[in-house]
């Protein structure tokens, strides 16, 4: 234990801990909209410490306002942490050599704590190893203790239609996308996502046309086709 603790960089401390702020502002949002939304502190609390994936609890969320089933909440939220399956794949080396500490570690895998780890790999495995779980524990704590103050707050007002907090559920699931759709493919897919997804709306159930707007990938297989 001593060794792990004398491989904490200062700096990367540091900077777990300006990440982890802004992780906490965006769980406070969370816990704002899911009580909104009508979710109880129990359900809230218990989706960011066992779920811990801001895209997948924002979605889960929007589903259960829009009246959605559960079963639609569940596999979209499956579907979006898919992507954690290539992600275990590059950080398995960096989280630990035990199978039974890479088990706990891998609830620690989101997109800040993978990024953070692998910008630290170039000086070595066990600066990345020390900033992978400082990095995993500090967001951790910041997104519960944010989301408990966001509920809290969002169940103190009493009518959450007057701030507007209908349009903060898909506001919220596009700030997350922004940094991505930089890329020319990612916006074809949005666009033909978005697109889909709005032209399902009227013919199926309220959370369905999240899902079927993932043919929106489509796009991006033909336009890698047409690519010689």
């Amino acid at each position: 234990m001593r060794s792990f603790y004398r491989t904490i960089h200062r700096d990367d401390l540091r900077d777990a801990l300006a990440v982890a702020g802004a992780i906490g502002l965006v769980g406070a949002s969370f816990g704002a909209l899911a009580a909104a939304a009508g979710l109880s502190l129990a359900m809230t609390v218990a989706l960011s410490l066992l779920v811990l994936a801001g895209g997948s609890q924002f979605l889960v969320v929007a589903v259960a306002a829009a009246g959605g089933s559960p079963v639609a909440a569940v596999a979209g939220g499956l579907l979006i942490n898919a992507r954690h399956l290539p992600y275990g794949l590059a950080v398995a080396p960096i989280v630990a050599d035990r199978p039974a500490a890479r088990l706990l570690g891998a609830h620690l895998l989101i997109d800040e704590v993978v990024a953070f780890a692998r910008a630290r790999a170039e000086f070595g495995v066990e600066r990345a190893r020390a900033a992978y779980w400082v990095c995993g524990a500090v967001l951790m704590l910041f997104w519960n203790a944010g989301t408990v103050a966001g509920a809290l707050a969002g169940a103190a007002v009493p009518d959450p239609a007057i701030l507007g907090l209908d349009a903060a559920f898909p506001a919220a699931l596009l700030a997350l996308l922004l940094p991505s759709l930089r890329q020319a493919d990612a916006r074809r897919v949005a666009l033909t996502a978005a697109a889909v997804a709005l032209a399902a709306t009227p013919l199926l159930p309220a959370g369905l046309p999240v899902l079927v707007g993932l043919l929106g990938l489509l796009a991006a297989g033909a336009r890698r086709e047409e690519r010689p």
